[in-house]
């Protein structure tokens, strides 16, 4: 789906409730920022039951009303075929797949075929789990049924482990999506990540620094009074301060100077990186000779008090340099894992 140039910004309230509460919604809207795509929640999937879970089908009225005051498109999320059809019967004119739906290759293989030789653009979220193909393959049925019109949609990844955001960015996951899938545009959902309002700018910007293509953002009339998700989403008015502070970067580049300077910079680069290459590899044959020596004296593979002062030694050597402390030691322990298969299938040889 060709978004443009300008960034695209999908607005609206975490679920529709009330028509009272989308009529006003789009009002607030007239009177702010009026956003690309008025979003909606019809049918809430919810961790547990007896909380909101969406007001049903009679929501889908309610949404395109107010998409038709506004003059803009409308869009929902549907986790079954009874949704994608009864939403294409309401005349939605978009449709996304939540990240709990995309987890279930058999549920998007559904979907998909019931929206085969439908034209309507289709929004993919991330799985819940960090798994660039299971986000891929999403993707991938629905071109497969002729749905062309794509965009993924990058939500963060659940995690057991303490963290601010209420679901990792994990910003390396969408990127590799971009790299793999390049015709399918990528914009970014802030207020799941960020699960508080406080965090959203931060995200936003991120999401322009690594050149996303807009943003879906959810906006209430009275946040504090919302049924659903209330610490995330803003006011409209705040939306429109929000988008105002941000700065979308530029992807394209055309001044001569600076390109200049780019290139003598990525060259340098090009050259460490060869250098850093070669050094690993010089440092996989050293490890494959220890190999052989263990297995010929009968030693096991993982020398525990070794990979410990690795560990120290090279976090200090690090720490004079001033490297990320976090960045070196995922480094290291890549480094160390792949230690371990060599030696480890050398073992089994």
């Amino acid at each position: 789906m060709d978004i443009g140039d300008e960034p695209l910004l999908i607005a609206g309230p975490c679920s529709a409730e009330s028509e009272e509460q989308m009529i006003l919604i789009a009002d607030l809207f007239l009177k702010h920022r009026k956003p690309n795509i008025l979003r909606a929640g019809i049918w809430k999937p919810r961790t547990r039951p007896n909380s909101f879970e969406g007001v049903g089908e009679v929501g889908l009225k309610w949404l395109k009303d107010a998409g038709i005051k506004l003059n803009i498109p409308v869009i929902t999320e549907v986790a079954n075929t009874k949704h994608a059809e009864q939403a294409l019967e309401a005349g939605i004119d978009m449709l996304w797949i939540g990240a709990r739906t995309t987890v279930n290759p058999f549920l998007v293989q559904e979907i998909a075929e019931s929206l085969r030789g439908v034209d309507i653009p289709v929004f993919v979220k991330n799985p819940i789990n960090p798994d660039v193909n299971l986000w891929i393959g999403a993707l991938e049925r629905f071109q497969a049924m002729g749905i062309n019109k794509l965009v993924a949609i990058h939500r963060g990844f659940s995690s057991y482990d303490r963290s601010v955001y209420r679901n990792v960015p994990m910003w390396e996951i969408p990127i590799e999506l971009k790299a793999n899938c390049p015709e399918v545009e990528l914009i970014c959902d802030p207020s799941h990540i960020a699960g508080t309002r406080d965090l959203l700018k931060q995200i936003c910007q991120r999401a322009f620094d690594l050149d996303f293509a807009g943003l879906m953002i959810e906006t209430h009339p009275n946040p504090e009074s919302a049924l659903s998700d209330k610490e995330q989403q803003i006011t409209p008015k705040v939306l429109d301060q929000l988008c105002s502070n941000l700065k979308p970067r530029d992807s394209k580049i055309s001044n001569q100077n600076f390109i200049t300077k780019l290139e003598i910079l990525r060259d340098k680069i090009d050259e460490i990186d060869a250098s850093l290459l070669k050094k690993l590899a010089q440092r996989l044959e050293i490890i494959r000779e220890i190999g052989t020596y263990k297995k010929e004296n009968n030693v096991t593979v993982l020398q525990i008090d070794r990979w410990k002062r690795i560990l120290d030694t090279r976090m200090e050597w690090s720490n004079h340099l001033e490297l990320n402390e976090t960045w070196m030691k995922e480094l290291l322990s890549f480094i160390h894992t792949e230690s371990i298969r060599v030696q480890t299938e050398m073992m089994a040889d």
